[in-house]
């Protein structure tokens, strides 16, 4: 039989509109850390910018962290590449070892 989880309702607050939600216990820390960085942009946008009308500080936001989330994957990606380039390598090095 499997457990219901209980679901919590909380709002959070960015750029000054409140938005109700329901999540999981689990993702209510997450949710609200996301918020207050969000947040945080937004501000940063708002007062180095001359930039007044609240959806392109949104807009602006959004491309910032998807920008970093491609950034993350992009070098993720190359750090596989590399460590399966060495694999490779030490493979090789063990068959010319063993064949030796």
């Amino acid at each position: 039989m499997k457990v219901m989880k209980e679901k919590l309702k909380i709002k959070v607050s960015i750029a000054d509109r409140v938005y109700p939600m329901t999540v999981f216990p689990e993702q209510e820390e997450g949710l609200r850390v996301a918020t207050q960085k969000i947040n945080k942009v937004i501000k940063h946008f708002e007062d180095n910018y001359a930039v007044r009308d609240k959806q392109d500080v949104l807009a602006m936001s959004a491309l910032q962290f998807a920008s970093k989330v491609e950034q993350m994957q992009i070098e993720e990606n190359d750090v596989h590449d590399e460590i399966e380039q060495r694999l490779i390598d030490l493979d090789e090095k063990l068959v010319n070892y063993i064949d030796y």
